[in-house]
């Protein structure tokens, strides 16, 4: 991947002190003299990321990032750790909205009882904007939150029913639950990483 410089619940505020979760999370990030390194975030706000990492960043230096789950973040390090920096995210509103809703998503898939084991492992799709399409034939877009073998989660507008038959891609299933930002899906089959990289492509 190459990074490029273009521009109860828990609920996690974007607004006043932000609320830091504890999530795992990985992705690449690039420095100023555009080195690329790995790295994981394991506390996330919608202004602030804890990078753990062996590559140290200099303090008010630029990165840019690409994290799972997230997307494209970017700031500036606001201190070092000793495995790692804290970076000052710089994000509108827009932005810090979307994350907000990923970070409650993430720290809230437990409590809301997410179709997929959670023994299979997370899949971070190449693209996260797809379409799903009902059963009358019609489609509308989507965003992809959550996905693994047996089930997703999207960001969508509309709510389809409870248990009615969906199509994510190619990959045929059903509603079996909402929450705020859109709904879970379940897989009628398990499908392997090949096929939803395959399905997600169409």
């Amino acid at each position: 991947m190459h990074l490029t410089r273009d521009d109860s619940t828990q609920t996690i505020a974007t607004t006043g002190k932000f609320h830091r979760v504890k999530v795992e999370l990985y992705g690449r990030f690039m420095l100023e003299d555009r080195t690329e390194h790995v790295g994981q975030i394991s506390e996330m706000s919608p202004g602030e990321a804890l990078f753990t990492t062996e590559v140290m960043a200099a303090p008010g230096e630029r990165v840019i990032a690409y994290v799972d789950h997230i997307g494209r973040i970017e700031g500036t390090v606001e201190r070092l750790v000793s495995n790692g920096f804290y970076l000052s995210l710089v994000a509108s509103e827009r932005k810090k909205n979307k994350i907000a809703a990923q970070l409650t998503w993430l720290a809230n898939k437990h409590e809301l009882d997410m179709p997929e084991d959670r023994r299979h492992q997370r899949i971070a799709p190449r693209n996260p904007i797809a379409k799903l399409g009902m059963a009358d034939g019609r489609e509308y877009p989507c965003r992809i939150i959550d996905l693994s073998i047996s089930g997703a989660a999207v960001e969508i507008r509309m709510r389809p029913a409870l248990h009615s038959q969906v199509v994510l891609g190619t990959m045929r299933g059903r509603v079996v639950r909402h929450f705020e930002e859109g709904i879970a899906i379940e897989f009628a089959t398990v499908q392997s990483r090949e096929a939803i990289e395959l399905s997600l492509q169409n």
